[in-house]
């Protein structure tokens, strides 16, 4: 058994927590592709089995997220988990956050917040910060493709559509938001409804899973894959399926590779006319 679950990630549980429930129920090793925090919902594609191997692959695609920004408002994780440090800051009319959206979107250097899972001298930046150490991360090239403004929730929090790529953190952009309107702002709520080509239409609670009908939810791994195909002879699968090379004449590339048989083996990996095998997934 191996291929990807979209999971529909309750609020108020770790991704962990997903993840373990899929390898209970199947007995197979699985990992998520792309963590969502506790206090956000949403898409988590879950991968069963090898499927896990693709995880770099799916690290720097495209998400969705519907979030919501309270302006006037600070905190030490920039979102509503965390202390308050700030409080009755202004809060922005919704013709002044439309002014300020396109100067946050495209590639832009994003200092992540120090309340995050990155690294610094060997310590997690959250490790740090919950030790009361002074410390600062260096900024990362993200990708924001866009920002739309759905609507204003309250007199002080509006809710936001934000398409962007892998590595960005939502609550960065709340804290960015809120300097460039000359105050503060967190982010107090958080849905992905999309990651690749998974989506929220397609996802499935945990809580509705059982070892009956896990299967019907259980996503090809083949099917997600948007490379061409390809299906060696019976010689030349002989070779490539144990480690060697054969010679071809496709261009330069990653390809689906099947058996004779037709079912799916993993990818392959074209270099100078030279084909070679370089990750199985079934």
């Amino acid at each position: 058994m191996t291929g990807f679950i979209t999971v529909d990630k309750a609020l108020g549980v770790s991704s962990a927590r997903e993840v373990n429930i899929i390898k209970h129920i199947t007995g197979i090793s699985c990992g998520h592709m792309g963590t969502l925090d506790p206090m956000a919902s949403g898409v988590l594609p879950i991968a069963i089995g090898n499927a896990a191997r693709l995880f770099d692959y799916f690290l720097d695609k495209r998400k969705t997220y519907i979030a919501t920004f309270t302006f006037g408002v600070d905190s030490d994780t920039l979102d509503s988990t965390g202390t308050i440090t700030e409080m009755g800051g202004y809060i922005p009319s919704e013709s002044e956050i439309l002014s300020i959206i396109e100067g946050l979107c495209g590639e832009v250097m994003q200092i992540p917040p120090k309340y995050s899972a990155k690294s610094v001298a060997g310590k997690r930046g959250y490790q740090l910060a919950r030790a009361g150490i002074e410390f600062e991360l260096l900024p990362k090239k993200v990708n924001i493709y866009s920002i739309k403004l759905l609507n204003k929730k309250s007199k002080d929090s509006f809710s936001f559509e934000i398409e962007c790529g892998g590595g960005t953190y939502i609550r960065s952009i709340a804290r960015d938001m809120g300097k460039r309107l000359n105050t503060c702002a967190i982010m107090s709520a958080l849905l992905r409804t999309k990651s690749g080509c998974f989506t929220l239409e397609n996802s499935v609670k945990t809580d509705n899973l059982t070892a009956e009908n896990i299967g019907e939810y259980i996503i090809p791994t083949d099917s997600v894959l948007p490379f061409e195909s390809i299906k060696p002879t019976e010689r030349e699968g002989k070779k490539l399926f144990n480690g060697l090379t054969v010679n071809c004449d496709l261009s330069d590339g990653v390809y689906k590779i099947y058996r004779t048989d037709s079912s799916f083996y993993g990818l392959a990996e074209v270099k100078h006319n030279i084909l070679k095998v370089r990750t199985k997934l079934c």
